[in-house]
């Protein structure tokens, strides 16, 4: 199965079953090596997530990297359902949740998803562009 080319996609495969991890890291791989198609590739409006915290992610991911790599941010990044209401750490250990309410880049913070300085990392990530 090739790796999804779209955050549309993503949503696709998470909702057919797919961890939203392993979705999200494919998605990511290709986003990387192809410059020409990056905003294509976030322009169309993942479905809806049963999970809420997957479905802001999305959001965040969307707009984090169009802020990135100086995209148009969609729309639909902006959209309500896209934003929690209670704060999400991706970590349970609670002495790294001070330095995560710091390190989040503002797509994530101001959802409420408070993750490392470089959540969207990835080998394939350019070097130049790597924070």
């Amino acid at each position: 199965m090739k790796r999804p080319d779209t955050l549309a996609e993503v949503a696709q495969r998470v909702n057919d079953g797919t961890s939203f991890g392993l979705a999200l890291s494919e998605f990511l791989d290709e986003f990387y090596v192809n410059p020409e198609r990056r905003q294509a590739m976030i322009a169309e409006e993942p479905a809806r997530l049963a999970d809420n915290r997957e479905h802001a992610m999305l959001g965040a991911v969307g707009e984090h990297l169009a802020r990135r790599w100086n995209l148009a941010a969609p729309a639909w990044t902006d959209d309500e359902s896209r934003f929690l209401h209670e704060p999400y750490f991706t970590t349970p250990i609670q002495n790294l949740k001070a330095m995560l309410l710091v390190q989040s880049p503002q797509a994530f913070r101001r959802r409420m998803i408070f993750t490392e300085a470089a959540p969207l990392r990835r080998a394939r990530m350019p070097r130049a562009a790597a924070p």
